[in-house]
């Protein structure tokens, strides 16, 4: 049954009302005024420029795309196998270990951020690139494991049983059978798990330092200092690197796939 006229306006308007912000903030991000101000009083690229030349910014964004990196890698690495024993295994406190693994996204990450920085402070790991790790991971890894599981889950028993009576081991029916066919979801894991680090503010704000600091803390602290458009060019910059990453996944693989719902 098609939707009705009614139901398709609804999702009009509700698309509107959720992209109009980021409209406001491209034409904001052309702007050839000096501060952030709507309608602009020009267009120009003048800030895109800008923002290429602020050292700060730039070296912060390499901080925060070679963590993101790492954290993604962990993060698959570790919560992989969780989310195969919680898909394919049956043991007493599955459902235990998968409500602890998805426990820290049920926090908010101030509190988070707040005793990570009280137990990593005294061991000397606040303000370096360990402790950032962790603290990413422990909100990535939920991110992880959710999808995998979702993937494992979908690939047919069968299979692997078909491998065990031919001579395989359980672990390598898992490696040469079940991961390769639950390699779409771990594609989508990683991007999600990266895109999540990246993105990460609040609990970086307890765990940087001077010499070590990442890109939306940066952002921030601009933005309490400065009133230019320079933060929207750099806003509309991450939004586009985030879609093309989403686009990227959905044309090579797409997301019913890459989830295991085929």
């Amino acid at each position: 049954m098609k939707p009705s006229w009614m139901l398709r306006l609804c999702a009009a308007v509700g698309f509107a009302i959720l992209l109009l912000p980021g409209v406001l903030v491209l034409i904001v991000s052309f702007s050839a005024g000096d501060f952030l101000t709507f309608p602009p009083p020009g267009l120009s690229f003048r800030w895109y420029g800008a923002l290429l030349s602020n050292a700060q910014l730039m070296t912060a964004l390499g901080t925060s795309a070679i963590l993101a990196a790492i954290v993604a890698t962990v993060s698959l690495l570790l919560g992989a196998p969780a989310a195969y024993a919680i898909a394919r295994l049956d043991f007493p406190g599955r459902g235990v270990l998968a409500a602890m693994l998805a426990a820290p996204l049920l926090l908010p990450t101030l509190v988070l951020g707040l005793g990570l920085l009280l137990v990593l402070q005294p061991l000397g790991l606040a303000a370096t690139w360990p402790g950032l790790v962790l603290g990413h991971c422990l909100v990535a890894i939920p991110f992880a494991v959710r999808i995998m599981t979702t993937a494992f889950a979908a690939v047919p028993k069968e299979l692997e049983a078909a491998a065990w009576t031919l001579g395989a081991t359980p672990f390598r029916a898992a490696l040469r059978i079940t991961l390769p066919n639950a390699a779409p979801g771990a594609i989508a894991a990683a991007v999600l798990t990266f895109l999540v680090s990246f993105d990460e503010t609040v609990i970086s704000l307890f765990l940087v330092g001077p010499r070590l600091s990442t890109l939306p803390v940066e952002m921030f602290r601009y933005a309490e200092r400065t009133a230019d458009p320079l933060i929207a060019a750099l806003a509309m910059t991450l939004i586009a690197f985030a879609l093309l990453m989403v686009v990227l996944v959905e044309r090579l693989i797409g997301f019913t796939r890459a989830i295991g719902r085929d």
